[in-house]
């Protein structure tokens, strides 16, 4: 017997996180489309509390997805959304640095990850990768390409 779609805001989110976790990707990226979708049409002002940090996680995830699938500029459009959506949010700026790394983009990865510390000083993925970052950099300069 199928389940019954998910009709409220709260409902689709947590289908939506529900199928990520269990790494169904096309699901998961339907309901967040759908839950992204339904929240940029509601009104401004009549968004309950947390909605903001709903709607980035929710950006945040289907970036996720969209990296999965090496789809990095979509991905990037996410996570610049996310934090469009929720400035304090350190985690798509973290994910957004890491695919603009993977791209050479070194200085707006350094950019990315060093916000992230600013914002969560303890977050040590970002201190790695911050440093990693800079070394490449570094060395690309040195290489001259």
């Amino acid at each position: 017997m199928e389940r019954e779609a998910p009709r409220g805001a709260a409902e689709l989110l947590a289908a939506a996180h529900a199928r990520f976790e269990a790494r169904q990707f096309a699901a998961a990226e339907e309901l967040y489309g759908r839950f992204i979708a339904q929240r940029a049409s509601s009104a401004a002002g009549h968004a309950p509390a947390g909605a903001g940090r709903d709607l980035a996680t929710a950006l945040n995830n289907r970036g996720q997805i969209k990296y999965f699938r090496v789809d990095f500029a979509a991905a990037v459009e996410d996570y610049t959304a996310a934090i469009e959506s929720q400035p304090d949010f350190e985690v798509p700026y973290y994910n957004r640095g890491l695919v603009l790394y993977r791209l050479g983009c070194f200085d707006e990865a350094i950019k990315d990850f060093r916000k992230v510390l600013e914002l969560n000083p303890q977050f040590e993925d970002a201190v790695l990768s911050l440093n990693q970052a800079i070394l490449d950099k570094e060395e690309k300069q040195k290489r001259a390409y």
